[in-house]
């Protein structure tokens, strides 16, 4: 049987508008191309991790709404086991307001709804049955994720943290986490360095083993990633492509990662393989509908 992913996150629908460039404070700019588009990190992560073969559980928290409903059809269609989907009258779904210039670089507001309201409570104890590896991330609250990182230390499962959108860990957080992914501004924020050569990089890596953390995954964007544990400490270059839209190009990286990691890759393979899809989902418009394909890998 194979091994189970369990991701636990947001989702959002995501409206996009594409513009020449950003609007100033208080300016008004006439963008182009319309998109409304199923995102959120969690859900970004799944859907990635399903394209490319995984076997995914992914637990959310929706409203009773139209946003709502449209995700969870979208995420059956994917073939994500969707049995312990939460759902609220209380809140709205996860909506995202993207705005992605010439240069394909975005900007993001996100009214989080529903999924801040993703509790403890929503996650009983049959959902992390016959579960290898757990993702998480945070856009949903903080004692959530304190729990299932709890859980995974109990239950024996290998707890992987993308720690975005940014925010500052304590150690009781890092502490016994297999795997964390920062990119380079949540690196900063954590620990304090900004990774930005060798030396930085090494340091910033040294913080994060010594509160616990087994292996470390920082993302350089066009520059690849830095991989640092106890058999490899090396840059991953990253493909070089036309980027059109870099929106969920992490949560792509992410959720392909975790799949190549419970395939039994090494380390420096799954890297390859997360940069490879992350390379092709820059490519494409949106978040969910730009993550590859097994076959296009």
């Amino acid at each position: 049987m194979q091994k189970k992913i369990l991701v636990i996150g947001s989702s959002n629908t995501d409206m996009v508008v594409r513009t020449d460039a950003f609007p100033q404070p208080g300016e008004t700019v006439l963008g182009g191309t319309f998109l409304m588009n199923p995102g959120g990190k969690g859900a970004n992560q799944a859907v990635a991790a399903a394209r490319l073969g995984a076997n995914v559980r992914f637990i959310t928290k929706t409203g009773t709404d139209i946003f709502g409903q449209q995700a969870q059809e979208g995420f059956i269609k994917e073939g994500i086991d969707m049995a312990y989907l939460a759902t609220t009258k209380e809140f709205a779904s996860g909506v995202a307001l993207i705005t992605v210039n010439k240069n394909g670089e975005n900007e993001i507001v996100v009214a989080s709804g529903a999924n801040m309201d993703l509790r403890a409570a929503d996650l009983p104890d049959v959902v992390f049955e016959n579960v290898t590896l757990v993702l998480i991330q945070l856009e949903i609250p903080m004692e959530t994720v304190r729990y299932v990182l709890k859980k995974c230390k109990e239950l024996g499962i290998k707890a992987v943290l993308n720690p975005a959108p940014a925010a500052k860990l304590d150690d009781e957080i890092l502490d016994g986490l297999y795997l964390i992914t920062p990119n380079e501004t949540e690196t900063q924020i954590i620990t304090g360095t900004l990774p930005a050569d060798e030396n930085s990089r090494k340091k910033a890596a040294a913080y994060f083993l010594s509160k616990g953390v087994e292996n470390v995954i920082i993302t350089l964007g066009k520059a690849g990633v830095y991989l640092k544990n106890h058999e490899s400490d090396q840059i991953i270059p990253s493909l070089p492509v036309q980027a059109v839209d870099s929106t969920a190009a992490g949560d792509v990286f992410n959720g392909a990662l975790v799949t190549a990691l419970s395939q039994d890759k090494n380390w420096v393979q799954a890297c390859e393989y997360a940069c490879q899809a992350a390379a092709i989902s820059v490519t494409r418009l949106g978040a969910q509908s730009s993550a590859p394909y097994e076959h296009e890998l």
